[in-house]
């Protein structure tokens, strides 16, 4: 039988009770789009339109284009992102295209404002060549502060941030990677904390070699883990298959210092840590034959790669990427304030020390609150963004990535 098809635009879908079709909030909520602009200044009579436009914007335009680093003084530019996409690995829906990624790049600018008091702007493509993408973010920058990249799939997600980074004077971050890892770390240090272990002493398995994969792993021994493996569909990434990609022969590398092979499940036998970026179920034999004392990180959405039921038979820690249970990995704790720390001292970059230091900081806004089902913070605690805003700019300082 085929399923019933709900017009998302009917009145009755939209909120008008009493109507056949039933009421999804989701669509009221979305309807118009969630996002405007607004105003800073007044414009109220014809002493204002000439002062907010012609003639004086001129002697504005005229003053930057003398010493163009005014434009950071005079116009949005030091707080603003472009939140940039191609539709191509959007959420758990996968290859949607530009148009259907909307609402998702509109949510990702509104949570940079509410959270870190960052303007964003959606900029959805329409193209997926990895060239087109770069020319086309590189000729828009002049009318921003940063660069979000956000849901392009891998592997292009990697050459399209390196690129852009060659080309690019201002921070080029994708959220994919980059902000799961800081926050995966930031949860990490306060749940090895708490066991009275350092990060030195833990073993990793990471189920997931896409982009937030192998940005964990990386950042995750930048930041001094003991040793950690990824795990594609395959099995374990080692140096030993021939199947790799370039990316994932580069990961190969610089993991897996124990020489695993094998299956995911193998490779959880004795391990510390399991950290989850991939979807799909981790059998329970495979979650129990864990070391003592283990961590699960079970992050896929809606579904936990591990239930928290089973996780906490076997592990002392368990953290999901969902609101409903204790310990979210939300990437929204790091992006706001990398971002707003970033801007404030007009960063050209955003360095490992300073996705270090938001780590850190995230990680401190915890404190003497710690315990197993609190090693991270609310992403509503209003503490999280003035602390990393705060770590990041210090650090952007101390690295001398920052020009003001």
């Amino acid at each position: 039988m085929a399923a019933e098809i709900v017009n998302p635009r009917s009145d009755a879908n939209l909120g008008n009770e009493g109507a056949d079709e039933p009421f999804d909030p989701a669509f009221a909520l979305h309807r118009g789009g969630k996002m405007a602009v607004q105003a800073t200044v007044p414009v109220r009579d014809k002493d204002d339109l000439s002062l907010a436009y012609t003639p004086g914007v001129a002697k504005v335009c005229s003053a930057i284009a003398e010493q163009p680093e005014l434009v950071h003084d005079y116009t949005w530019k030091s707080s603003v992102v472009a939140v940039v996409t191609d539709g191509t690995a959007v959420l758990g829906l996968g290859d949607i295209g530009p148009e259907a990624s909307l609402p998702v790049m509109e949510g990702k600018a509104i949570l940079f404002k509410q959270f870190g008091g960052v303007d964003a702007v959606p900029l959805a493509l329409a193209t997926t060549d990895v060239d087109e993408i770069v020319d086309t973010v590189v000729r828009l920058a002049p009318s921003f502060g940063g660069v979000n990249l956000e849901d392009i799939a891998a592997p292009r997600c990697f050459e399209i941030e390196r690129k852009l980074q060659e080309r690019l004077d201002i921070p080029v971050f994708h959220d994919d990677q980059h902000g799961t890892a800081v926050v995966t770390l930031a949860a990490l240090k306060n749940a090895a904390k708490l066991s009275g272990r350092g990060l030195g002493e833990l073993r990793a398995v990471i189920s997931g070699a896409g982009a937030a994969g192998i940005a964990i792993a990386k950042f995750l021994l930048e930041a001094g883990l003991g040793d950690v493996a990824v795990a594609d569909r395959k099995g374990i990434v080692s140096r030993d298959r021939e199947d790799l990609t370039e990316v994932k022969r580069e990961i190969a590398e610089i993991t897996n210092k124990a020489g695993l092979s094998g299956s995911l499940e193998e490779a959880l036998a004795g391990a510390d840590v399991y950290i989850g970026v991939s979807g799909g179920t981790v059998p329970e034999p495979a979650v129990a034959s864990m070391a003592p004392g283990a961590f699960v990180f079970a992050m896929a959405n809606p579904n936990p790669e591990v239930h928290p039921d089973i996780a906490h038979k076997y592990a002392a820690v368990v953290a999901t990427g969902r609101s409903d249970y204790p310990n979210q990995i939300n990437n929204v704790l790091a992006f706001p304030g990398i971002f707003a720390g970033a801007l404030q001292v007009r960063a050209s970059r955003i360095t490992e020390g300073m996705k270090i230091a938001a780590a850190d900081a995230l990680a401190a806004v915890v404190g003497d609150e710690l315990s197993a089902g609190y090693v991270i913070p609310s992403p509503f605690d209003e503490r999280v963004a003035p602390a990393v805003t705060a770590a990041v700019a210090a650090a952007a300082r101390a690295e001398g990535v920052a020009r003001r």
